[in-house]
């Protein structure tokens, strides 16, 4: 038999058993419980669930940005500890440095690794090319609409050379038509590179549209509720009637869990 078919597989991202709690002020708040979780390089994933049920705060932790009370984060089996060029966050907000044009934002990650001058370069254009921003290198964040900050936000972590995106709701406060618009364009750029995405979104639609598979949350403390597969052909039509059917599928499973907790509190 041949080794490498013996060999087992390493899994690229391991949540195991993950808790987190914060102490806020004399209480303690259980913010996620026991989550577990595994994905292949280059999946897809959407995080879906109702507010507080700790979709952000999973994400941060697999970002490194918090530390689990319990539990570990893993990529091909060395433990996160914290933040790492392998691992890129998107925000809603976008965070980008205001005082830098496009240009200057996209290149940031690259500038810090200290890599050369031409090479800098050469990243910095490959990716104003990819969001289609190059005719915008020079302006900055201010002189932008929302989507193109989005494009710019993206760009600059895919720059980094990150193995995992990481979003939070990143198309949240934009217009239909613009979000519409952006996850096309996400999908183009996932297509391209096949770098790692994990999605945090309220949208079930969204959800469909663009994740290999949508993992569903209970309200909180977080857990794991459902991890459904979504194996639609792409590009997906919104009003097909298979693609409706797992949206109901979908949103079934959100408002059962919302509404059965629902009752528990009013007991």
């Amino acid at each position: 038999m041949d080794n490498d078919t013996a060999r087992p597989r390493r899994q690229f991202l391991t949540v195991r058993d993950v808790t987190k709690t914060f102490q806020i002020g004399a209480d303690s708040v259980e913010a996620l419980r026991r989550v577990n979780l595994t994905m292949d390089k280059g999946e897809f994933v959407c995080l879906i669930g109702a507010s507080g049920c700790g979709k952000s705060t999973l994400l941060r932790i697999i970002a490194g940005f918090e530390q689990p009370s319990s539990g570990q984060v893993s990529v091909y089996e060395h433990p996160v500890t914290g933040p790492g060029s392998d691992r890129g966050m998107v925000f809603q907000d976008y965070a980008l440095f205001p005082w830098m044009t496009v240009r200057e934002n996209i290149s940031f990650g690259p500038r810090q690794k200290g890599l050369p001058k031409e090479r800098i370069r050469a990243i910095t254009d490959e990716y104003l090319n990819m969001v289609g921003l190059a005719n915008f290198s020079d302006r900055f964040p201010q002189q932008l609409s929302g989507g193109m900050k989005q494009r710019v936000a993206i760009a600059r972590v895919l720059a980094n050379e990150c193995e995992v995106l990481l979003m939070d709701e990143p198309f949240g406060a934009l217009d239909a038509l613009t979000r519409e618009k952006l996850q096309q364009e996400l999908l183009e750029i996932w297509t391209r590179t096949r770098v790692t995405v994990i999605f945090v979104t309220h949208s079930v639609e969204e959800a469909v549209v663009l994740s290999d598979r949508v993992v569903v949350m209970t309200a909180g403390p977080g857990r794991i509720e459902a991890d459904i597969p979504i194996e639609l052909a792409r590009p997906r039509e919104v009003s097909a009637i298979d693609f409706n059917q797992v949206r109901r599928d979908i949103t079934l499973r959100l408002t059962s869990h919302v509404a059965s907790r629902s009752v528990a509190l009013a007991a």
